[in-house]
């Protein structure tokens, strides 16, 4: 259970937001939605580039300006202490569009694990390019035995979202989902000393998000020498981003912020996520530049 816990703990880090902040099922329940959700999660992951020809200029010029384009790539080295145990994966797939609104299509990924206890998680989110709102969230699992596919549909203009065809529960203003909340940080200027609060998760039980902007500083990861902003997500959970956590995430001190490096104490094991090479196109009209 630790190692479970462990694993599924890294890759909320490289989000920013713990999923376990979402509402669990009971089993029965489980059981019950996720033949739906595995069915209804494939349209939902389509590939962008069967939109993004028809759709990449709606409401061109009402976009949010950000500091990433289509074709964004990340990857990271996952340890588990000193020891090499997984790929991490960070992507812009590009424009799409969800109810008739253009989104970012992003992408966060984990593979690999320990001896016996296998992982390769997937999370999709799409976000509004004009209010850089959660349009959209979808979790897709594989954690051991554990297989479970999770669908977001979340409606800013009513504040409310849907999990998996479920009733309808309330939201906040301008959502953002776990991984979006990542990608919004990265829009924010992160000064030196400041404290950041945002009530935007989309699940209300989920907010203050508090991001600290703690110093800055140089370092090496295996993709090269970086000057670094390092930040300490706060959220309101007894894990490794509560109050008296130890989670640190190292942004380039650029305008780009891309994750660099992460380093979190989480039990007896020191979890790390370090940046080994990047595909960053250039920054221009689709990006709101």
């Amino acid at each position: 259970m630790q190692a479970r816990a462990a694993t599924g703990a890294l890759l909320l880090v490289c989000a920013v937001f713990a999923a376990a902040l979402v509402p669990t099922q009971d089993a029965n329940a489980q059981r019950a939605t996720e033949s739906a959700a595995t069915s209804a999660v494939a349209s939902a992951v389509t590939p962008a580039g069967t939109h993004a020809g028809t759709h990449a200029g709606t409401h061109a010029a009402t976009r949010t300006s950000v500091p990433w384009s289509t074709g964004e790539y990340l990857e990271y080295d996952v340890k588990f202490n000193s020891i090499t145990a997984g790929l991490g994966r960070i992507q812009v797939i590009g424009l799409d569009t969800v109810r008739g609104r253009t989104a970012w299509k992003l992408q966060f990924a984990l593979t690999g694990g320990i001896p016996f206890y296998r992982v390769s998680d997937s999370y999709f989110s799409w976000i509004d390019t004009a209010t850089l709102s959660s349009l959209r969230f979808v979790q897709q699992l594989s954690e051991g035995n554990y297989h479970p596919t999770r669908i977001f549909e979340i409606f800013p203009e009513r504040g409310i979202f849907q999990q998996n065809g479920k009733p309808e529960q309330k939201s906040v203003a301008q959502p953002l989902d776990d991984a979006s909340f990542f990608f919004f940080i990265r829009t924010i200027p992160l000064e030196v000393g400041k404290s950041y609060e945002f009530n935007r998760y989309f699940n209300p039980e989920g907010n203050p998000v508090i991001v600290r902007v703690l110093r800055k500083e140089r370092i090496r990861v295996p993709a090269g020498t970086f000057d670094a902003i390092v930040i300490q997500p706060i959220i309101r959970t007894k894990g490794i981003f509560s109050q008296d956590g130890m989670a640190e995430l190292w942004l380039s001190d650029d305008p780009r912020h891309m994750l660099l490096q992460m380093k979190s104490k989480f039990s007896f094991v020191t979890l790390g996520l370090f940046l080994k090479k990047s595909t960053l196109p250039p920054l221009g009209p689709e990006s709101g530049r």
